[in-house]
């Protein structure tokens, strides 16, 4: 009996010491904003993320809320009513999803429109990307710069369908004008998520340029957002001899 007690304290201890060594949904989260803080978001898988930043109680509550909307990035791009409607997101975690993701936007614009002379072209292409990569229908924005090429304002001009937005060259013109705008760079977005341009999005780019000339407003670059990459017609060299956006750090300004 001693002998058969002696053994069961062994396998007693060897019991409690896997209960204490399995992971715990509070453990695991502790340790994920551990590493966190002391190694960066790149350690972290997207449910870990995804569990801290809305405060769930474990990663595995956020996989399935991931899976339930396709991706990480369907998830946090999806419309406000849709989010409400999901068990366990409810008010709170909706607009702290929905304010961080509007501090993220406003935080790329004040980017670009902090420096003297809008010269970085990452900044633009990163602030284009956060407006219209993961927009399901084609849009069509502008930029609207001042004289010294600083930002007035950016604004959606045109709304279109899935592969397609028309876009009306004397709007353009007319909004231009209204803004007292001195040059502009274009941009829309492929909801295909390939960015490379097409014939009809340089002809249509031509002919605003001929149309702004007339003003005196100049074309600096147009932008195609896809998924994961832009093409900038500048770049490209399609928009004649004209000068393409810096790169970030250049001392040089637009010209």
């Amino acid at each position: 009996m001693g002998s058969g007690g002696s053994t069961g304290g062994r396998n007693g201890d060897r019991n409690r010491f896997s209960e204490r060594e399995k992971p715990r949904p509070g453990r695991r989260l502790r340790h994920a904003r551990w590493r966190l803080l002391r190694s960066g978001p790149q350690r972290l898988t997207d449910d870990e993320l995804l569990s801290l930043w809305l405060g769930l109680s474990c990663p595995s509550d956020a996989s399935g809320l991931r899976q339930r909307f396709g991706s990480l990035d369907a998830l946090v791009r999806a419309p406000s009513d849709r989010l409400l409607a999901e068990p366990g997101l409810g008010e709170a975690r909706t607009a702290r999803l929905l304010a961080a993701l509007a501090a993220v936007e406003r935080a790329a614009l004040g980017r670009i429109a902090e420096a003297p002379l809008l010269s970085c072209s990452s900044a633009v292409r990163r602030f284009l990307r956060l407006k219209l990569a993961h927009l399901p229908r084609e849009v069509f924005g502008c930029l609207f710069l001042d004289n010294r090429h600083r930002l007035i304002r950016f604004e959606i001009l045109f709304l279109g369908t899935v592969d397609r937005a028309s876009v009306h060259p004397r709007e353009v013109l007319r909004r231009a004008l209204e803004l007292n705008s001195a040059a502009v760079i274009f941009a829309h977005n492929h909801p295909s998520g390939i960015a490379e341009p097409s014939a009809s999005d340089l002809t249509l780019t031509r002919d605003l340029m001929d149309l702004l000339q007339r003003i005196d407003v100049r074309v600096l670059d147009h932008l195609v957002v896809g998924r994961g990459s832009e093409v900038s017609f500048a770049e490209r060299g399609l928009l004649g001899r004209q000068a393409p956006v810096a790169p970030c750090g250049s001392k040089d300004p637009l010209v």
